[in-house]
């Protein structure tokens, strides 16, 4: 019974197959078009989309036009193609203004641009454009019901760029380039003032500036440990039980040791 099943299965697949190759070697348009239809309803991304790409042009200006445009963008969003799916939403967009798909299309054209957002450590071109493309969507829908998804993806894309900017501040201090460091983690606090990494980039801030502060020349040695005990007391006045405050109070007791006694030496 099983192997008979399995043989209709078999049977129905090549004929359906046979069926695609026909069609998609005729020159009837409207078959096409049919076959295209309920190969896209049945989620055949990239079977619809062959026949679609064949008929596309055949159709423009004409009253079926509009629904195969979306249905070829929404064919290479579906196979991942977001480049080229992006492309093809925004000219819907730009065609279609009045279209009941527009909201959909404009949506859909912004999250392919948030596909292409690579990993916080390369180069973040691709996410601060899908940032600007996302909010881009949510000023001009603001009342969408692609509202939340769309604040999500902006909050996703902007913890990419935190992260890359405090891996970057932390990694001078673990090459031992404190000044760089310092300077780095200022510019991440007052960038992202909301941060959830906030905790950690002022510990490492005021871990950089102790080393900075007590392997300085006595030149500069006084005012960098006065900078330094400011940046613990900004940790502390911030996060008062962090998990870091056993080793943030053991620096700060140095760094007033050292202070002391610079300034007695003085």
């Amino acid at each position: 019974m099983k192997k008979g099943i399995y043989i209709l299965f078999i049977a129905i697949t090549l004929i359906s197959c046979s069926d695609f190759q026909k069609t998609l070697r005729s020159e009837d348009s409207a078959a096409k078009f049919k076959m295209a239809t309920e190969l896209y309803e049945a989620e055949k991304w990239s079977k619809s989309y062959r026949l679609l790409n064949q008929i596309l042009q055949k159709y423009r200006g004409k009253p079926q036009a509009e629904k195969l445009t979306f249905m070829h963008a929404m064919c290479s969003y579906q196979l991942k193609d977001y480049y080229i799916a992006s492309y093809h939403f925004d000219k819907f967009t730009d065609i279609y203004p009045q279209s009941e798909k527009l909201e959909e299309a404009a949506f859909l054209a912004a999250k392919g641009f948030y596909f292409n957002s690579p990993v916080y450590s390369k180069e973040q071109k691709e996410t601060i454009e899908a940032i600007e493309k996302l909010q881009l969507f949510v000023n001009s829908y603001p009342t969408s019901q692609f509202l939340g998804e769309a604040n999500t993806l902006v909050k996703e894309l902007d913890f990419k760029l935190e992260k890359k900017a405090f891996e970057i501040a932390k990694q001078y201090d673990l090459i031992k380039d404190y000044k760089a460091s310092v300077k780095s983690f200022n510019n991440f606090l007052l960038e992202f003032p909301g941060t959830s990494l906030r905790n950690e980039a002022m510990f490492y801030r005021l871990d950089a500036a102790y080393n900075l502060a007590t392997l300085s020349i006595d030149s500069l040695k006084e005012q960098r440990l006065i900078d330094a005990i400011t940046y613990y007391k900004a940790l502390k006045k911030s996060f008062p039980n962090s998990e870091y405050m056993e080793d943030a109070n053991r620096m700060k007791e140095e760094l007033q040791q050292q202070l002391d006694t610079f300034i007695t030496k003085s």
